[in-house]
């Protein structure tokens, strides 16, 4: 009976560990969504990044050049405020050099859109430069998202003049990418984003930059060494796109006013699959997307649409985790086939524990 009690010990802690496992699993996908509510006068930020070595958030600001941390606590407490930029100046995009431990910022400004990196420990500004533009149009568009690569190269999307910029980590600028695709497509002139050109920016470390436009819902893949680009051929529009994110799987989370687009690519970005969609709250404007601590999505309301009046006022602003309810009922689905495989495994070891019983009392008989 020595044997028949170590094999009973084994496989017992074995089928501990996979109900273990799977009741872990499943507690881990039920949790509630992360839900940051914060407040700051008249902020009306309309992107933010998270910060890892902090582990908080960092907002920018649509009505001052202000940057500002948000704990998960909904602790705010002012990063920086570069009071030496021209009135009327603001925050848009904004991007962790994790690298080079500073946070790159797209400006908009009056008089020219510009690009500043700050140092993220002191706050000290590292460099400002301004990216001027001959063709631009709009004195209410220009630079719009920011990117940055591992070496320390920032990328700015200029929305006015459908452009990409590239900055090196020491402010020296070129126009990366001015491609004829990226104005070839019809604007309908009744959208809310049809002012809206290039917009969300994201570094992909293959060397390629994905790149959504507001106003056509198109994805591009922009090459970062010679700024040519191509179409992505996605398998529907990405309507309003603005803030773009990427998971650490490879997933690209698009956010709209209205929607978040969860997109994967098994073409490298030749062509993207939209898989699933999650509403969002259009009464509150989700403007940008991140991923936050845990790998968490997190997408950022703030009443963009009421900061662009400027007459208004308004104190509370969002953060709040989504995901793919695709995604979650596939976990679920694989939670219960381990919970299966485990009451399977119970019952298989019974009947072998039976069997092995009645044998060893024919040899003692």
């Amino acid at each position: 009976m020595f044997i028949s009690t170590n094999l009973i010990a084994t496989r017992t802690t074995i089928l501990i560990l996979i109900l273990t496992f799977s009741i872990s699993i499943q507690s881990s996908y039920s949790k509630d969504a992360h839900v940051i509510n914060f407040r700051s006068p008249n902020l009306y930020p309309e992107s933010f990044a998270w910060d890892p070595s902090s582990q908080h958030f960092i907002i920018g600001s649509l009505r001052r050049p202000t940057l500002q941390s948000v704990s998960d606590a909904a602790v705010v407490d002012t990063l920086i405020s570069d009071t030496s930029l021209p009135p009327n100046s603001a925050f848009l995009g904004l991007a962790v050099d994790t690298y080079f431990r500073r946070i790159v910022v797209a400006v908009h400004s009056p008089s020219s859109p510009a690009v500043a990196a700050y140092n993220l420990r002191t706050g000290d500004r590292i460099f400002l430069t301004l990216l001027p533009d001959s063709n631009a149009t709009s004195t209410t568009a220009g630079a719009n998202d920011v990117a940055v690569d591992f070496s320390g190269n920032a990328y700015v999307t200029n929305s006015a003049s459908n452009l990409i910029y590239k900055v090196n980590k020491d402010g020296e600028y070129s126009v990366l990418s001015r491609s004829p695709i990226f104005s070839q497509s019809a604007v309908d002139p009744n959208t809310p984003y049809s002012s809206c050109g290039l917009n969300g920016v994201v570094y992909i470390s293959k060397g390629y930059l994905l790149v959504v436009q507001s106003n056509t819902g198109k994805m591009f893949k922009v090459n970062v060494d010679d700024g040519s680009a191509r179409t992505v051929l996605l398998n529907k529009p990405l309507n309003g796109a603005d803030g773009m994110a990427v998971r650490r799987d490879g997933v690209v989370v698009v956010a709209s006013k209205e929607k978040a687009y969860f997109i994967k690519s098994d073409s490298s970005w030749s062509e993207g699959a939209v898989f699933d969609e999650t509403t969002l709250d259009a009464d509150r404007f989700a403007s940008a997307v991140t991923i936050g601590g845990d790998h968490r999505v997190y997408v950022l309301y703030g009443h963009i649409e009421e900061g662009i009046m400027g007459n208004t006022e308004r104190e509370e602003f969002g953060i709040v985790e989504i995901e793919s309810e695709k995604e979650s009922k596939e976990d679920s689905v694989w939670i219960f086939v381990l919970i299966g495989l485990g009451l399977a495994y119970f019952m298989f070891w019974r009947f072998q524990m039976r069997q092995l019983v009645t044998n060893m009392n024919k040899k003692n008989a």
